[in-house]
This record gives C-alpha cells, structure tokens and sequence, in this order.
C-alpha cells in the first residue's frame, strides 16, 4: 500500500507522515511529496520515499502520484491559487488509479461564508464529481494560529480580533494529523464527512483569560468592527489581502462555523485533543 502525503515540507504534511510511521506504516509505503525535497530529505534518509510535486506542474503531480493507492490532498495557502492547484491534484490522482482522496477541508465548508470556506467547498464539489472515493477532513482553526501571536499578546497586553463571543473549535496541528493517519491507514472512511476540531471550544475572550492565567499577566480581548481589525492588522505589517481573509474568518468564527461538537476527531485519534491550556503551556516553555 502506497500512501502519497502532499505538503510534506509544511507542517501539517510533515506531522502526517510522522505519524504514519508512528502508526506502524512501512516507511517505504510513505510517499512524502513537495515542490523542494531538499526541506525533506532526512526523510529519505528514514527510508521514506521523497518526490518533487508541484502543483502548478500536472507533469510532476503525474510522477509523484503514480502507483499511489492512497493520497491526503492537504490544501495549498495561496487563497487565489488553491482551487485551480487542487483541480489538477485531483484529477493527476484519478489518473494515477488511487483508491481514496482524503481532502483536509475547512469546518462546515458546505454551509460557511467566509472567502476560505468558498475555496474549500469548490474543492469538495470538484473531487465529488471526479471518479474517485473521497474522504473530507474538514479542520477547524489550529491552536497554533493563536500560541504563535503570544509574544504579541504579551507586548500589548490585548487579544484583537472581530469574532465576538463565537467560539472556535481549535486543535492542534498534530491532533489534526494523526486523524488524517488514521483515516489514510486503515479503512471505512471511502465517503465520510470529518467535522474535526478540538473537544474543548473556545471565545477569544476566554483565550485572553487563558493567555492571562498562564503568564500571570492581564491580558485583555478587544473586539473591532472587521475593518477596524483589517487597518489594526495592516498596520501591523500584514498585506491587505491577508488581513481581509483574517478579518473575515473571525467574522465566521463568529456566526460558529468554526464550532463543532461533532466529537470526530478524538473518536478518530482515540484520545483527547489537546486543550487550548496545553497548548499555551508548552508554546510558553
């Protein structure tokens, strides 16, 4: 059994095939692909295979995936760019004769609003349509996208953002990625719907007061009008097109489409998903 792992120079797909091989999977079944091997070749060095894929190049995509059964198609970051890289993933895997696409999706992406959700959902309905058995894991925000502002929020004094008292349903990276080596290791999955996310759900005030209770330290949350929030982010340094699409994910958050009670992804990974406190202590260590 050939499992082709996309990404695996970022994060997500390097914890993904780590945990592959935690699961017991022969690293010569892992195919670890990405557009510069060189991010990963002590990989190689474990014996797992290493393939250059880029997703802008279906001729490459054509080389990494052949004699793959299984492919985790793990979403690209360039917003504008995602669906037309997903399309060509996906239509390279069903030429290669793979037997499952695992797609890590977005919370409720058939239903949300927001400018990601819109990306995620137009991948979902493509790899429907296309001659293949899909699996959609559909993740919620990562701890890490607020562990990774504690410096900021202790600078300031201040958790910003536009979500109001939603509540997001994070976990980390690496509970996301044992539940995609779950799926991709054992079998079942072939058209289930994922709503990952952690068990434990959260406000950003409540994440303050976390920040506040580790730290010792008052931190406040402040809660701005979408386009107070984008010049507050600008301002700061980020581009404009970023700090929109944040912007607007607060916003979702916000209307709870980065909620789940679904409890999918401790069932899949047969423990607790790691508490938002967990999280802070050791981003704090």
């Amino acid at each position: 059994m050939s499992i082709v792992v996309t990404g695996a120079s970022g994060q997500l797909g390097r914890l993904t095939v780590e945990a592959l091989l935690a699961r017991g999977v022969p690293a010569s079944d892992v195919v670890a692909t990405g557009r510069d091997i060189a991010r990963f070749k002590d990989l190689a060095d474990r014996g797992v295979v290493v393939r250059r894929a880029d997703f802008a190049d279906p001729d490459s995509l054509a080389a990494a995936f052949e004699g793959a059964d299984k492919l985790l198609l793990i979403s690209t970051t360039t917003v504008d760019e995602r669906v037309a890289n997903h399309r060509r993933a996906i239509d390279a895997a069903v030429a290669a004769g793979v037997s499952l696409v695992a797609y890590t999706s977005m919370s409720h992406a058939d239903t949300a609003t927001t400018i990601l959700a819109d990306t995620h959902r137009a991948t979902e309905e493509y790899l429907r349509e296309r001659p293949v058995p899909s699996v959609m894991l559909r993740n919620s925000w990562y701890l890490e996208n607020y562990t990774a502002q504690l410096p900021l929020f202790l600078q300031h004094g201040a958790v910003i953002g536009a979500a109001g008292e939603g509540r997001v349903s994070a976990a980390s990276r690496a509970d996301y990625a044992d539940a995609a080596a779950v799926v991709l290791s054992t079998e079942g999955h072939a058209g289930a719907v994922y709503e990952l996310g952690g068990d434990e759900a959260f406000t950003l005030a409540e994440l303050a007061a976390t920040v506040s209770a580790a730290t010792g330290k008052q931190i406040t949350y402040t809660d701005l009008p979408a386009e107070k929030l984008v010049e507050a982010l600008t301002g700061a340094g980020l581009p404009t097109e970023l700090a929109q699409v944040l912007a607007d994910s607060d916003l979702g958050l916000g209307r709870g489409e980065l909620f789940t009670g679904s409890g999918d992804l401790s069932r899949l990974i047969g423990r607790p998903t790691t508490s938002l406190a967990e999280a802070i202590a050791d981003a704090l260590r």
